[in-house]
């Protein structure tokens, strides 16, 4: 799947414009859970019986905000990841 593909799909579910504070909150939350699974290890990609509480599922978390932020804010993350990319390529000699 696409990241814009992605992106439709929350937007199709989840879009308020008057949530912008709470989609934020959410990711930073989201975050901290993310760094609660790297301590305790939880790496490796799992399957439907072990996914709580694992690196993939906070990191599946962390992208669905970054959408709904995205979203909200009307940015095309595929468009912006191409344009990041170019300045990166320059800063970086890559």
């Amino acid at each position: 799947m696409k990241l814009s593909e992605i992106q439709e799909t929350i937007k199709e579910h989840d879009f308020n414009l008057e949530n912008k504070p709470g989609y934020f909150m959410k990711l930073i939350e989201e975050v901290g859970e993310l760094s609660e699974a790297i301590r305790k290890e939880k790496s490796g990609q799992p399957t439907e019986f072990n996914i709580k509480g694992s690196i993939a599922e906070e990191l599946n978390d962390i992208l669905y905000y970054v959408c709904a932020l995205a979203n909200v804010h009307d940015i095309d993350l595929e468009e912006t990841y191409i344009l990041k990319d170019k300045l990166n390529k320059v800063k970086y000699s890559r």
